[in-house]
């Protein structure tokens, strides 16, 4: 569609007619002016670029920092998983309600009950040196949080031998500690009817009571030779 003309400054006089003179046609016609209107096509198509490129730059910078955080996630769970010397895992589905992940795994012959890994120790050793091996696993001896746990545990040991757990006396004081700091039941009903009985004996084994046909704790001499139960929270990938 065409532009409309537009006129400006348009003057009209009124001359007179003199004898013999004949008004100049093209004088008494107003004059004809246009504009012309650029094309705003060109900077509204840069402006977009603009804005494209730039929403561009921010989603691939924000892809980048995802895939960055993943990767370091995925390599501190290898190295974690390095570092415990475990080079097998057996896995399942995971019920749990850790975040993005899908797998919780224990170490090939461990056993899985709720979130932890546990394992038995086939060799004897003191209190002390049975920690130190379950660390080198980067576990820790078994600590007891419930009835369930502990009979879950009971039902894969043998009766005739005793296992270090990690509980102690460190002081010799009376006051039972956990290795990992949980808090003590004062009032925790697994020792054995006779138990704790000893002035020296500062470490407690789970062991199997044949008259009560029942497991128990009992307060052991800490730098005798017993079997031992580690325990370590599971991975989960």
């Amino acid at each position: 569609m065409a532009s409309p003309n537009i006129y400006t400054d348009v003057n009209f006089k009124t001359q007179p007619v003199s004898s013999g003179t004949i008004p100049d046609a093209t004088s008494a016609l107003p004059k004809k002016t246009t504009t012309q209107k650029s094309s705003p096509g060109f900077p509204v198509l840069l402006l977009a670029l603009l804005v494209f490129f730039q929403l561009l730059a921010i989603l691939f910078s924000v892809t980048l920092i995802i895939l960055f955080q993943m990767y370091s996630e995925l390599l501190e769970e290898k190295n974690n998983i390095k570092q415990l010397n475990h080079t097998k895992l057996d896995c399942m589905k995971s019920h749990s309600s850790v975040e993005d992940k899908v797998w919780s795994c224990c170490p090939r012959n461990w056993k899985p009950f709720g979130f932890n890994c546990y394992f038995t120790s086939p060799d004897s050793a003191t209190w002390k040196e049975s920690e130190e091996k379950c660390s080198s696993l980067g576990a820790h001896l078994l600590v007891i949080h419930s009835q369930e746990e502990q009979d879950f545990i009971t039902k894969t040991l043998d009766t005739w031998a005793a296992y270090y757990v990690g509980l102690s006396d460190p002081e010799g004081h009376g006051q039972w500690q956990w290795v990992d700091q949980t808090p003590y039941n004062q009032s925790a009903i697994s020792w054995h009817s006779d138990e704790p009985n000893g002035n020296r004996e500062f470490c407690v084994v789970l062991s199997y009571h044949p008259n009560l046909k029942r497991w128990g704790w009992s307060d052991a001499l800490c730098d005798g030779d017993h079997r031992a139960v580690c325990e370590m929270r599971q991975l989960y990938l």
